[in-house]
């Protein structure tokens, strides 16, 4: 009897594992019959079709005997449909085409002419061929780029079955994909949106240098035009490039949610996510029918996730944002697995004071009454509120500075100095806003001056203990960015300076 094994591998979260692809053929059974087991999902099962016309039109041919697949391990499910190359493969190996691929891993979608479609999380397989130590990986050539980033692996991209199978049986006749160097990812381009483009706002500018050098989030408040929106698009041009490896996580996520462009390699730049406030649970944190996929929080992971009109996302959907903004991660469970989704992102929120928008407005007036306004408000929680570390408001700019032609300060030099901070803090071993607890008073130890300006704002603004801890991680920031390394009385009066929104608004 006939028995074939090619391998595979299946995607959880943003990691994939291995899967054998065995395939026996046998006679007994009714012609041209296809068992497919080892818990296949919809997509898999269908895949019978597909092979066999893939099969027939590439001019192989298909056995007239009957045809058992099996996809080990058999407890875990097998979802998508990238396990049609690898078992058209199989089976053309127990055809007898060509001999053993045990150095072969295959990922791909078949057309019914053959043709190999891409697939999602090319990057992650990948990674899992490198970890397996398996040498080759054929990969439909959309995908090419994208896996060849990982060392250690030869990726062939192929676009039809027949060259596949070229391939296999006259390898010396082809050449694997160039591999992406580390170098190459760290390309430098100057942001679509640049911080000189905003007249006025000193101080919220200030603000989100110091979020970007600690990687803090923020909270701006203001009436509506007066620029929260544009000062959160230019945020991200002055975080610090990319790493590769923060490089490689960001894309393989990327690559798992289908968003990567055809051809596409490595994300160059950080992610700036901007869902509408209509989004469901699942959209922001992740989730769905069938395969878990990552959500907004995940998508903006080692960027930035910029929530306009905070208070008219649903309250369920605001809270949720509470485990992923204190641990970095999300967790999600399905029936018999559960799979974590990286959320390391910058939260940046962006509100009215009230439902017409110029509540306290010196110019305007608000027509809301003190219960809407309360309402309203109350819709963003006091422990959600806790998480934001900067909160400031975002007044309506006067004529007098917008019309100004003085040059405003640009994101390269507001760049040169959040690296500067950033470089101190890499040799801590982690950015500010992570800094554990248990290193708070020894990297933010304050001198008396300090320490009686903290403790009047604790008694006078009612704070808990994480917005303490938070105070003083952003002045640990603020004193980076000064080339400080004490953290003094100046440093703690700027960072609870960013938290008079509690007293102004919620308080």
């Amino acid at each position: 009897m006939p028995l074939f094994k090619t391998r595979s591998a299946a995607v959880y979260g943003i990691d994939a594992h291995p899967v054998d692809v065995e395939v026996d053929l046998y006679r007994g059974g009714v012609g041209r019959d296809f068992m497919l087991v080892g818990m296949p999902d919809t997509a898999v099962r269908e895949s019978r079709e597909r092979i066999k016309s893939a099969l027939m039109n590439s001019g192989f041919g298909y056995p007239n005997q009957a045809v058992t697949v099996n996809l080990a391990p058999a407890h875990v499910r097998k979802e998508g449909s990238g396990f049609d190359l690898p078992m058209a493969l199989a089976i053309l190996g127990a055809m007898g085409i060509f001999k053993g691929l045990d150095r072969h891993l295959a990922i791909g979608e078949l057309s019914l002419d053959g043709a190999v479609r891409p697939v999602r999380g090319a990057l992650s397989i990948a990674v899992c061929a490198r970890e397996n130590r398996i040498e080759n990986l054929i990969v439909p050539a959309e995908n090419a780029p994208e896996a060849a980033v990982v060392e250690g692996v030869r990726v062939f991209g192929v676009r039809h079955l027949a060259e596949v199978v070229a391939m296999l049986t006259k390898p010396e006749d082809f050449a694997p994909h160039m591999q992406e160097s580390p170098g190459s990812a760290r390309v430098f381009t100057e942001p679509t949106h640049d911080f000189r483009d905003v007249r006025g706002q000193t101080t919220a500018k200030r603000a989100l240098q110091v979020a970007a050098a600690g990687n803090h989030n923020v909270l701006m408040v203001g009436p509506p035009g007066s620029g929260k929106t544009m000062l959160a698009k230019r945020l991200a041009g002055i975080l610090p490039h990319l790493t590769f490896d923060e490089a490689i996580e960001t894309t393989r996520i990327h690559s798992i949610a289908g968003l990567l462009p055809p051809g596409g390699s490595l994300l160059r730049t950080r992610p700036f996510r901007a869902p509408h406030h209509t989004i469901s649970d699942a959209g922001l944190i992740g989730g769905g029918s069938g395969t878990a996929r990552p959500g907004e929080v995940s998508l903006a992971h080692h960027g930035v996730l910029f929530l306009d009109e905070f208070p008219e996302f649903p309250r369920n959907v605001l809270e949720i944002l509470r485990q992923p903004l204190e641990d970095g991660y999300v967790t999600i469970a399905r029936s018999g697995i559960s799979v974590r989704f990286p959320a390391g992102f910058m939260l940046v929120a962006a509100m009215n004071p009230c439902p017409c928008g110029y509540y306290g407005d010196p110019t305007r007036e608000c027509r809301c009454t003190p219960a809407i306004i309360q309402r309203y408000l109350g819709k963003i929680s006091g422990p959600l509120l806790d998480r934001i570390d900067i909160q400031i408001e975002v007044p309506a700019v006067p004529y007098k500075e917008l019309r100004a032609g003085e040059v405003a300060e640009n994101s390269a030099d507001m760049l040169a100095r959040v690296e500067q901070a950033r470089e101190v803090q890499n040799k801590r071993g982690q950015t500010n806003s992570l800094m554990p607890t248990r290193l708070i008073r020894k990297l933010c130890a304050l001198d008396d001056s300090g320490e009686r300006t903290l403790e009047m704002a604790m008694r006078k603004m009612s704070l808990s203990a994480r917005a303490h801890d938070r105070i003083l991680r952003v002045s640990r920031t603020i004193a980076d960015l000064d080339s400080s390394a004490q953290v003094g009385a100046k440093h703690i009066a700027e960072a609870i300076q960013y938290r008079s929104l509690d007293r102004n608004y919620w308080n």
